[in-house]
């Protein structure tokens, strides 16, 4: 990093932000195997969010990596900068006083830790949507685990390339035996009696 940069205080402050907003500004990070319903939960949960007049964002793997990490491999090192990528973006939408709703594998249990890192205590939610890599192939709606299968793509997480499993996350979706709405519901609850939303 150059000695010449110099760090700029921004006008109006995260907590103006937030009291604008009339609501804490966060992460929920969303992580879990492909095809677990990651996007689908996050994507649902913003409309909710939405509906509640929150202001929140949903930052998704596939669509951020058609532009911002268009440049990124799926190698552990392409995998981590992307994540590191993520967690900085994270920071400004909080910074923005916004909700950001993450949908990302994000593997790495280490990587997951690097943007909890990045934020205060209380700004950052793991949400583990919990499925079965027996159920999630079973869905394969992009049919990347026949792929994965036939050796046609490679570092597959959950094939050819390991999960870690969060080991204490704040929220745990099991979308194997509940429906979208459900989880949805589940986290509204969570977050609710928090004090988040």
């Amino acid at each position: 990093m150059s000695s010449n940069i110099v760090w700029h205080e921004a006008s109006i402050t995260k907590e103006e932000r937030r009291s604008k907003n009339k609501h804490q500004s966060f992460i929920l990070w969303f992580t879990g195997l492909s095809a677990s319903g990651k996007s689908s939960v996050a994507n649902a949960f913003a409309r909710r969010l939405f509906e509640r007049s929150n202001q929140a964002f949903v930052l998704d793997g596939d669509n951020v990596r058609h532009g911002l990490n268009s440049d990124l491999g799926f190698d552990e090192a392409g995998r981590k900068e992307n994540i590191r990528r993520i967690g900085e973006v994270s920071k400004l939408f909080i910074e923005s006083g916004q909700i950001v709703l993450t949908a990302f594998i994000s593997p790495y249990r280490e990587d997951r830790q690097v943007v909890r890192a990045l934020v205060e205590d209380g700004e950052f939610l793991e949400v583990y949507v919990k499925c079965s890599v027996e159920t999630c192939e079973k869905r394969d709606p992009k049919g990347l685990y026949k792929k994965a299968r036939n050796a046609e793509i490679a570092n597959f997480t959950g094939i050819s390339a390991p999960y870690e499993e969060p080991i204490n996350p704040e929220v745990i979706l099991d979308t194997e035996q509940h429906s979208i709405e459900e989880c949805v519901e589940q986290l509204t609850n969570i977050l609710t009696a928090k004090g988040y939303i």
